[in-house]
């Protein structure tokens, strides 16, 4: 049985008593983390959910997450993860597209969960941690774990392009499993003595794979922060001994920058970091390091990679900039517009093979067939080049991917928001350089013949609509957008003014 949720059984019967989760004060120990696991999957199944409904998540970083996420694999059904941030209409695309036959939402953003549920027909339940507790207490533990085969869907992680609707890209439990287990084996070499941090959002396959389900598989304890914080989280460092850190590169950038409020003993605990999610400036490495004392280690991969592709192996040399070799059991190569893989430090699109690559895109066969190729292969979009030690680098990202703090944005989707401003002809999302954030979120645009609005109004009007992150933190009006031959608008050709809160190095 492939089962993903059999490893928190087996770390529940070899380490019942060791704290498996963390948060605050909280604690909760591995055999009553599998059994309140066990306990949901009894809900599920009482409320008729059948093994391969999907079931979505849209919960913080709290033990709560980890009991629904590992009740639903138990139960069989396939999990939906979804940002706590994200407004109705698009958790309500969310449901819908994966015809979700639940939603399990934290009662802080009850209202954009109900309203979407209601429109999805799908069933809610609003818990934080006491109220899941109160929820099951009665329910007797699910058995057993359904059992699944390696390449059935586990889990249903929407991502998107630059143009069209986000896609649900399908991570099998084979993938995610041997994701987390090579991960913990062979790249951070985690055990039960270490305590890895929580930082990166669970509803993020990052955060997911290496930070949840490698810490359940090998028994080692998750200390898990709701909402990131650079003082918070050094005080965790401290408090609970964090030898493992995971992070995106502002989370790097935030904390150097609050480190002389703590004595350098602190955080005397951690033994490794790690950093995926965008490049991390070199000079941010460099003084992270010297300041911390403890290494970094930088990673590539994908959500439709379960995420992990390359990293900087730490038994290996480590080359600064790079995004390291290929993991084990995982082929990258570079090739060019023909699909032949190009000579050695010449860019083109990195693409990649193996166990971790999703199963493909839900309900989107001709997507799924656009990405992976017949020999297995998939096609990143991203711009990459290989040196002659067969170590990665990427060159250029997914063409308009605008990462604003960690979190990818995709331009067309606040596009489309944008043009429902009655007095908005056309728009063109676009990533403004900024100090901290790595990118802000800006949108040029043009009026209607005769429409007036000021950007301010726009801004507000996008923000009632998406996600916090997502909205243009500023809105410039133009008479005309730039086109190319055939009248596409050139997000990349259009000037950006300069903005003074935009902190463009």
């Amino acid at each position: 049985m492939t089962n993903l949720s059999t490893n928190l059984v087996v770390s529940a019967r070899n380490y019942p008593g060791k704290t498996a989760l963390r948060c605050g004060e909280d604690t909760l120990a591995f055999a009553e983390f599998d059994a309140a696991a066990a306990r949901v999957a009894t809900l599920l199944e009482r409320a008729g959910i059948a093994p391969g409904d999907r079931v979505a998540v849209m919960l913080p970083n709290t033990a709560a997450f980890a009991i629904v996420f590992y009740g639903i694999l138990r139960r069989g059904a396939i999990a939906v993860p979804m940002n706590p941030l994200l407004k109705a209409r698009e958790i309500e695309f969310f449901l819908t597209n994966t015809a979700a036959s639940a939603l399990f939402a934290t009662p802080v953003f009850a209202e954009q969960a109900r309203a979407a549920s209601d429109a999805a027909d799908a069933r809610l339940w609003l818990v934080d941690d006491d109220d899941l507790a109160r929820l099951t207490a009665d329910l007797p533990a699910q058995a057993a774990p359904v059992a699944r085969a390696g390449e059935d869907t586990a889990v249903i992680l929407h991502t998107s392009g630059t143009t069209g609707k986000p896609k649900g890209a399908e991570l099998t439990h084979a993938g995610l499993a041997g994701n987390a287990e090579v991960t913990a084996r062979t790249l951070i070499q985690i055990g039960p003595d270490d305590v890895v941090m929580g930082a990166l959002p669970l509803f993020h396959v990052f955060g997911l794979t290496c930070g949840l389900n490698a810490s359940v598989l090998v028994g080692a304890t998750l200390t898990l922060v709701p909402r990131f914080d650079p003082r918070v989280a050094l005080e965790v460092i401290a408090r609970d001994r964090v030898t493992v850190f995971e992070g995106v590169p502002t989370m790097y950038a935030a904390m150097l920058g609050v480190a002389g409020e703590l004595d350098a003993a602190a955080t005397a605990s951690l033994r490794v970091c790690v950093s995926g999610g965008a490049s991390l400036p070199v000079a941010v490495l460099t003084d992270f390091e010297r300041t911390f004392d403890a290494v970094i280690l930088e990673g590539y991969g994908l959500s439709e990679t379960s995420p992990v592709a390359s990293f900087n192996h730490p038994d290996r040399v480590r080359k600064t900039g790079s995004i390291g070799t290929p993991i084990e059991g995982v082929r990258m190569r570079v090739v060019d517009g023909t699909g032949a893989e190009v000579p050695a430090d010449q860019p083109g699109e990195i693409q990649i093979a193996g166990p971790n690559v999703m199963k493909g895109y839900w309900n989107l066969p001709e997507s799924t067939a656009a990405a992976i190729d017949a020999a297995g292969w998939f096609a990143t979009g991203d711009i990459g080049r290989i040196d002659t030690d067969g170590y990665f680098y990427i060159v250029d990202r997914k063409k308009d991917l605008i990462i604003r703090g960690g979190f990818n944005v995709y331009p067309r989707e606040v596009e489309e928001v944008v043009y429902e401003h009655p007095a908005v002809a056309e728009a063109a999302v676009v990533g403004i350089p900024h100090a901290s954030l790595g990118e802000e979120i800006g949108a040029a645009v043009t009026l209607k013949p005769g429409a007036s609005a000021d950007p301010a109004e726009i801004v507000a009007f996008v923000k009632q609509r998406v996600a916090a992150y997502k909205y243009p933190r500023h809105i410039w009006i133009l008479d005309t957008l730039p086109q190319g031959p055939t009248g596409k608008i050139l997000r990349r050709d259009i000037t950006i003014p300069t903005f003074e809160s935009s902190n463009r190095p």
